[in-house]
């Protein structure tokens, strides 16, 4: 009955998120203090950015798991992320601890490409130890590519039982 309230729950979760390419902005207020939005334009250089840095990542698929690698050779999970943005001429911090704490903290509901999610995969620990780069976000499906430790870089969905249950936040570094 409890897995059936968690999937019941989880399917809620899921079917509420919406990624959009516009933002809202609040211009000003109305008399009555009720704020007036618009669509704020999408930036083209981040929206450039981000395809890079997920090309350049997806360009690791298949490279074994090395802790503290960040070449064809092997890498670990914040391996990757550094060296797709370094790809980019953008300095990331090289842990996953660290990046962690690095950009704005969003809403899983919010999450767009580019974006990192953070999981604890320790079964007696919720600290952060692992991280992937959002691929893909759309109405109930959150793709991510990271380097497991089992079968290296890869890309997974959010909605597998395993990772949902291991995700710890959102975090927007563009």
């Amino acid at each position: 009955m409890r897995k059936v309230f968690l999937l019941l729950i989880f399917t809620i979760a899921l079917s509420a998120c919406k990624s959009t390419s516009t933002s809202t902005v609040v211009t000003k207020k109305t008399r009555t203090n009720t704020p007036i939005t618009k669509r704020a334009p999408v930036d083209k250089e981040t929206s450039r950015l981000t395809e890079a840095i997920i090309k350049n990542a997806k360009k690791y698929k298949g490279t074994r798991y090395k802790y503290g690698g960040t070449t064809r050779k092997g890498m670990d999970c914040s391996g990757l992320i550094y060296t797709a943005f370094k790809e980019e001429d953008i300095s990331m911090p090289r842990t996953t601890t660290t990046l962690a704490t690095h950009g704005d903290w969003i809403d899983l509901k919010e999450v767009q490409e580019g974006d990192l999610l953070f999981f604890a995969t320790s079964k007696s620990s919720r600290k952060v130890n692992h991280v992937g780069i959002v691929t893909t976000s759309r109405l109930g499906k959150v793709e991510f590519i990271h380097s497991s430790t089992s079968r290296g870089v890869m890309i997974s969905d959010l909605s597998e039982k395993y990772w949902y249950f291991a995700f710890v936040q959102a975090r927007r570094v563009l």
